[in-house]
């Protein structure tokens, strides 16, 4: 099961335009079939986004979909740059619980 962790470095005063746009889109990336999470986190220059797939067919398919691509559009103007995406393996420890994202 991927999981990706996408870190947007957003300027100035734009963090909230980023959000926002991240809000209007939440619901459809997670109708789309095998998102299992899509999860936006904010600090102060930056919006990172935490997802995991059923698997990598439904990533791919996230990844080249109008959703993605619409919500990318929307946001180009807020980055200060190109994005940091990590595509990984989920790598259990400890505790199950606590060790691994859910549905790993």
């Amino acid at each position: 099961m991927p999981i990706v962790v996408a870190t947007l470095r957003t300027k100035p005063g734009r963090r909230e335009d980023v959000l926002a746009a991240f809000r209007r889109h939440a619901a459809a990336v997670h109708a789309e079939p095998g998102c299992l999470l899509y999860a936006a986190h904010a600090g102060d220059d930056r919006v990172t986004v935490v997802e995991n797939w059923a698997d990598q067919a439904a990533l791919d398919a996230h990844s080249a979909g109008p959703v993605l691509a619409a919500l990318g559009g929307e946001i180009a103007d807020a980055l200060a740059g190109p994005g940091d995406v990590a595509v990984l393996e989920p790598v259990p420890a400890g505790e199950p619980e606590k060790g691994q994202l859910p549905n790993t």
